[in-house]
């Protein structure tokens, strides 16, 4: 007896496997519009036209959560290979050009914005104009594999251990910096202590907490609760708020560096600033790794690199 002919997949029942699978991946319509660049009606109306197709419910839906039904559960494992399975195929087609093609999805906190994606992203995209780049800016810890990101950038000592991280660059030093009409009208400080006579703009963290500024001289290390009446989540404004004369704040040095070149800011207690990790470009070594990714680190690394030499050249 023979076997039944396999029914053609036409196109539209491939955008909404693949929508219904990263749905139930996620959990989320709202996430998994976001990662497919949808708006989550039109994946909302997707995963319903496919479920009417197939005759069958793929997830249960409340106001709070998506969860898979049996049946969903069971064709999301055998997408999930299935798609893998279209992905390296596509892989091993891509590998045979000579540019790389494709869409990168990076999650940076916000000093690798300003400092890495700012600076090196264009020099990327101009050597390798068909991949396209979303950049999500974010201080908390984000899981790059659940948030269907590609890689993320994170300081070298917050990366979770079971992800390979690159190195971009070398340790970064932080220092607090206040203006010269601030320090003018207050005594300078000279331990990190003086700094609770202080007013300062505090900063909240992507956790949620208020950090306590780090300070180092040699091997005395020292960690201070600053007071002050200002606490902002945001390096760019308490660095413009410190410009603006309102208090110390406390920050990366790269982030100030022409505001200390031309005098606008004075770093505050220089023999104690500390050098932390340098910031690393991290993303799941299990999976495939995608279209543009090797390119885009190559591009920092050889920037870092360049801008090094260019500072250090008489």
């Amino acid at each position: 007896m023979s076997a039944k002919p396999t029914a053609p997949i036409s196109r539209s029942d491939l955008a909404d496997l693949n929508a219904f699978r990263v749905v139930e991946r996620l959990r989320s319509f709202t996430k998994a519009a976001v990662e497919l660049g949808i708006t989550t009606s039109a994946l909302s109306h997707a995963v319903r036209n496919l479920e009417t197709r197939l005759g069958v419910r793929l997830l249960n839906r409340t106001s709070r959560n998506v969860a898979p039904t049996e049946a969903g559960a069971s064709l999301a494992l055998r997408l999930e290979a299935g798609f893998r399975e279209i992905g390296d195929a596509l892989e091993e087609i891509n590998q045979m050009r000579d540019r790389p093609v494709g869409r990168l999805r990076l999650n940076i906190l916000s000093d690798g914005a300003r400092l890495i994606i700012a600076r090196y992203l264009p020099r990327f995209l101009s050597q390798y104009p068909e991949v396209e780049v979303e950049v999500s800016v974010d201080d908390r810890m984000v899981d790059i594999v659940s948030e269907g990101f590609d890689a993320g950038i994170r300081f070298g000592g917050t990366v979770p251990e079971d992800l390979v991280a690159v190195r971009l660059g070398e340790d970064l030093r932080w220092i607090a910096v206040a203006s010269p009409r601030y320090l003018y009208r207050r005594p300078v400080p000279r331990t990190p202590e003086h700094l609770r006579e202080h007013s300062c703009i505090r900063l909240r963290t992507g956790q949620g907490t208020i950090y306590k500024w780090e300070f180092r001289q040699g091997d005395d290390y020292r960690v201070i609760d600053v007071p002050g009446n200002i606490c902002v989540n945001e390096t760019t404004l308490a660095v413009e708020l410190a410009l603006a004369g309102t208090g110390i704040t406390y920050c990366l040095e790269d982030r100030v560096a022409q505001y200390l070149r031309d005098g606008s800011l004075h770093i505050v207690l220089p023999d104690w600033s500390p050098r932390e990790p340098a910031m690393h470009l991290y993303y799941p070594g299990h999976r495939r790794i995608p279209q543009g990714l090797r390119e885009f680190i190559d591009v920092i690394k050889e920037g870092i690199t360049a801008d090094k030499q260019r500072i250090s050249s008489p």
